[in-house]
């Protein structure tokens, strides 16, 4: 009897075993990929590749980036939260994230129900910059000057309800500019018509304008940023001149809902430790990008107050996707 038993305990338990193991096995070895709601080579792409690269070590797995822009990310975003929540499928997104809610009348998803955040992973600040002879040369002056001029001067947008676009807006809204806006497909022909004088202004990321402002082309009045860059110096903060203005890009690592609490924390360890690599950060750096990392509770309740903030700009100024 005895012998019995324990032929009958150990197939037991080897079922058991194999039973628990085959899934597991089977989720540990697939391609952990991260979803990218912009096309390849900008700045969400950078870090959505940086992070594949340097969370991989730290999973033991491998990370693959797939980019399904479009629609301002919702298309990327609507895929990850109708995906699996086994940890598998991540998606890196944007600012537009908090803005989509408010400009796009019926999303295909619910942005707190239907995702876990896992890590905030970095910020951008912008540059107000100007044409080279715009007849203003420091913040005050200018809005001395568009007070003065309400309606006459035109700010380039690269992608309505883009970070950028919503900078622009929050510094009209809060001293009360009258600007036009005149909007583009795309950053690059904005710069270009900014360089040839055809508009006045824009707000762009400071990898876009650096050489520009260098050398003399345009003229850069203000960071959006609470501390100075120091790609910029002498260029101060406009929330010296706007007190409460700033305005930073965002990028975040989400999930599906529903997430285990082992792999929301595992994912955000590995985001963590990714972003402290001293290589990445530097990758980041040469695209002004700011390192933050940050538990899961702070970056779900970043996007809960984001979403709420960019509301109100969003009605404030009407803007409708394109």
């Amino acid at each position: 009897m005895a012998f019995s038993f324990s032929r009958i305990a150990a197939c037991a338990l080897l079922a058991a075993l194999f039973t628990s193991a085959t899934p597991a096995s089977a989720q540990d070895t697939a391609p952990i990929r991260l979803i990218v709601g912009a096309p390849p080579g900008g700045t969400t792409d950078m870090v959505a590749r940086g992070m594949a690269q340097y969370m991989a070590p730290i999973l033991h797995r491998t990370l693959v980036v797939e980019n399904r822009p479009g629609a301002g990310g919702n298309i990327a975003a609507d895929y990850v939260a109708k995906s699996k929540a086994d940890g598998n499928t991540l998606l890196v997104t944007f600012t537009s994230f908090s803005v989509n809610p408010s400009l796009y009348k019926h999303l295909p998803f619910d942005p707190i129900k239907d995702f876990t955040p896992i890590s905030m992973l970095a910020t951008v600040p912008s540059v107000l910059v100007v044409r080279k002879d715009f007849p203003a040369k420091t913040m005050p002056e200018f809005i001395t000057q568009v007070k003065a001029n309400p309606g006459k001067y035109t700010a380039g947008i690269g992608a309505i309800g883009s970070s950028l676009h919503m900078a622009g807006e929050r510094m009209k809204m809060m001293a009360g500019l009258n600007i036009r806006n005149i909007p583009y497909k795309g950053t690059n022909p904005a710069l270009t018509d900014l360089l040839g004088g055809q508009v006045d202004m824009m707000f762009a990321s400071s990898v876009n304008v650096l050489q520009h402002v260098k050398s003399g082309s345009l003229r850069a009045l203000g960071v959006t940023s609470p501390q100075p860059l120091p790609e910029f110096p002498g260029v101060p903060p406009i929330g010296k001149t706007i007190p409460g203005f700033e305005s930073s890009a965002w990028f975040g690592l989400l999930g599906p809902a529903k997430l285990t609490p082992s792999t929301l924390s595992t994912l955000n360890r590995a985001a963590r430790e990714a972003l402290q690599n001293p290589t990445f950060r530097k990758m980041l750096e040469r695209e002004a990008a700011i390192p933050v990392g940050g538990s899961a509770a702070d970056l779900a309740s970043f996007i809960r107050k984001d979403i709420v903030r960019y509301a109100e700009l969003v009605k404030y100024t009407g803007a409708k996707p394109e």
